[in-house]
């Protein structure tokens, strides 16, 4: 199996994973029309499924880092759509927050495993992680299509059939597995080299992703609402905004690594960002169906550093690469969840524009941090003249590191 298959396959398999990410915050508006819940309650949905991942991503990190286990990937694709599957048969909202953080769980043991893998296929090339992070984009943007298809038709009874994705995920991750068990199996490759760390960077860089989060999540939960109201449309304008959200966000994340080839990593995520927050005000202060146009460019703004912060992070920590994709994956993206209620219960005493206000400053914030970090060196599994397809996929297998025990590749 050729390098660019295995990435390839492994994109489809993201967005098999995040497409159940994004049908959270694509049920909310039907969660609101069919139940009655107040923003603010809605907004917890949300807040349920960011919780589990925000405090599982960094520890299924840690054990990746330990030990290798590729046999997550699909097992936490099934997961992740199990609990979408299951969230609307159940009138009780607490059985919801349930099945919702168990599909939070299955997103949050995917995301470190699967980006330790993409990270050595890619042997840390920016565009084919690029590549990576553009299918968990398409996930996100084919999310609230899916789900209006699906739920529009015939009410929350029918999200069943939302499981239907995770299974295709599960069956395109089997092929690359077998194929890298494969070339452990044959003993050829070397393990990747791990330099020193830069735990104060990482920590810049984390905030920075926080402060993204925020406003990602913040928009991606009201958005479909807020569209509504601006345009006076209904809940097809509410979809459509949602969905150019989402699908701005792979526009976004493949410019970023063009660019990145480039100029530096820190360099494009500092100007993206600050690019942002004015595409952002757009969005909250403009009216009319011109809201879709700054929806796009706020969609692109934000994702052109998405792949960038992953490798960025890898680089910070190349000794903890699964922690680092578990926080700069996982944790800083779901965090922003958190503030979800917040900005619910502001939308209910005053309005869901003012309560979306505060989310211009975020992308500011993102800025300012980007501009104290340095861009670092990446080390390479080898020299661009050596390498051989079959020493890609072989260093699957890391190599023993400090204070760490080697990890077996196939557990």
């Amino acid at each position: 199996m050729r390098r660019n298959t295995t990435i390839t396959l492994l994109s489809i398999g993201h967005a098999c994973v995040d497409v159940h990410q994004g049908a959270v915050a694509a049920l909310v508006p039907f969660f609101v029309a069919e139940r009655g819940y107040t923003y603010a309650v809605a907004s917890g949905i949300v807040l349920a499924a960011s919780v589990v991942s925000s405090v599982a991503q960094p520890v299924f990190g840690a054990l990746t880092d330990r030990w290798a286990m590729p046999w997550l990937v699909p097992v936490s694709t099934l997961l992740g759509g199990a609990g979408i599957a299951l969230s609307g048969l159940s009138g009780s909202y607490s059985l919801t927050l349930v099945f919702v953080a168990i599909s939070g769980l299955g997103v949050a043991a995917y995301h470190p495993e699967s980006a330790r893998i993409a990270r050595i296929a890619s042997q840390g090339g920016h565009s084919a992680m690029a590549v990576f992070s553009l299918g968990g984009n398409l996930g996100f943007a084919l999310a609230p299509l899916m789900v209006a298809a699906v739920v529009a038709a015939g009410g929350l009874s029918w999200t069943p059939l939302l499981v239907l994705p995770s299974l295709a995920g599960a069956v395109v991750s089997l092929p690359v597995l077998r194929a890298l068990r494969q070339r452990r199996a044959a003993g050829a490759g070397a393990p990747v080299p791990a330099g020193s760390d830069d735990t104060a960077s990482f920590v810049k860089l984390s905030l920075a992703v926080v402060f993204r989060s925020i406003a990602f999540i913040g928009l991606s939960t009201f958005i479909s609402l807020y569209a509504q109201q601006r345009t006076g449309g209904g809940t097809a304008s509410g979809t459509a905004a949602l969905f150019v959200l989402y699908l701005g966000g792979g526009i976004g994340s493949v410019l970023g690594g063009f660019l990145a080839g480039r100029w530096d990593r820190v360099t494009v995520s500092s100007w993206s960002y600050l690019i942002t927050a004015a595409a952002v005000a757009g969005v909250v202060w403009v009216p009319g169906p011109a809201v879709f146009l700054f929806v796009a460019l706020t969609s692109a703004g934000l994702y052109v550093p998405f792949s960038l912060q992953v490798t960025l992070g890898q680089d910070y920590l190349p000794s903890r690469v699964g922690t680092a994709s578990g926080i700069t994956l996982g944790l800083t993206v779901s965090i922003g969840g958190l503030a979800g209620p917040a900005i619910g219960g502001l939308a209910d005493a005053t309005s869901l524009r003012t309560a979306l206000t505060p989310l211009v400053l975020m992308p500011v914030l993102s800025w300012l941090l980007f501009r104290t970090l340095p861009e670092p060196g990446v080390p390479r599994p080898q020299s661009a003249a050596t390498a051989t397809e079959d020493d890609t996929h072989a260093a699957l297998t890391p190599g023993p590191t400090p204070r760490r025990r080697p990890p077996d590749a196939w557990g």
